[in-house]
């Protein structure tokens, strides 16, 4: 295969920034690899024979690691991927990291010194994860309970997350880049609950509970547990200010301003993305 027909493998290509990356990959024509467990070839973090096969004749691949980078054993992963990528030939690696997370920097730096021609995503909270992720069904049911306290988050769209990935994946210069990516503006959960509230036209209440009642209803809920014990993470440590600011990552990518949080809640309530009729309890 020649350079223009190897494929970009997506890991993760059924998640929130997978799923749209391999859509604008598509759309440009790119040939993709979907690296998912379902996949053919599949691909599964927790089974390394998998790996080779996944990345067999690719020339390039964005690495998401699930549930998040934050989670022990995520490095060791990552600098094993790594290295079996630049085995494979696979020297162009994409990763998407979190912002303010100890563990996610340490495999940020794994792959810095794999010897790969990398780029580093580093992400805020995502916009999506109202309507997409963890608080979805809260908030269509009128309540988000949620262990916050009133410092703001500079919440990311990931629609902004997914064209950055893109543009490093298929352009030049990007190579030896940490993009930190945030939104436009910071925003406190009961602020952007409000937002949502006024954008659907419906009475949505913000509840400040603890981490032992969140992870309780989340667990109620079906999250698995390791998804759990990361939001157990994120809101016991991650949310305490560290984050509390904006950064220019977007705009050093590609030219223009982060989508604000505005946009997002617009155009996410007139998907019908929290409308209570046709949920499954």
């Amino acid at each position: 295969m020649t350079a223009l027909t190897k494929p970009t493998l997506v890991i993760g290509g059924t998640g929130k920034t997978g799923s749209r990356v391999l859509e604008r990959l598509e759309k440009l024509g790119v040939p993709t690899r979907n690296g998912s467990r379902s996949a053919d070839p599949p691909f599964d973090w927790e089974d390394p024979d998998t790996w080779p096969g996944a990345l067999e004749g690719a020339r390039s691949a964005y690495i998401t690691y699930y549930p998040d980078l934050a989670m022990p054993g995520a490095v060791e992963a990552v600098t094993a991927l790594s290295k079996a990528a630049l085995e494979s030939g696979v020297r162009r690696l994409v990763l998407l990291s979190g912002r303010g997370e100890e563990e996610a920097q340490r495999a940020e730096r794994a792959l810095r010194e794999s010897g790969a021609d990398w780029t580093i995503v580093r992400c805020s909270w995502f916009s999506q994860n109202f309507d997409e992720g963890f608080f979805a069904d809260q908030i269509a049911e009128g309540e988000l309970l949620v262990p916050a306290t009133s410092v703001p988050e500079p919440f990311v769209d990931v629609e902004d997350i997914a064209d950055v990935v893109t543009l490093s994946l298929t352009e030049d210069g990007h190579v030896g880049q940490i993009y930190e990516l945030t939104g436009r503006r910071m925003l406190t959960f009961e602020e952007a609950v409000g937002e949502i509230a006024a954008a659907t036209g419906r009475e949505i209440r913000y509840v400040p509970g603890s981490i032992d009642e969140f992870a309780a209803e989340a667990l109620e809920a079906g999250q698995p547990a390791d998804v759990v014990e990361f939001l157990r993470y994120l809101f016991g440590e991650v949310l305490d200010g560290r984050n509390a600011n904006l950064t220019d990552g977007v705009q050093r990518a590609l030219g223009r301003e982060p989508r604000d949080f505005s946009d997002y809640v617009r155009e996410a309530a007139a998907s019908g993305a929290w409308n209570t009729a046709g949920r499954v309890a």
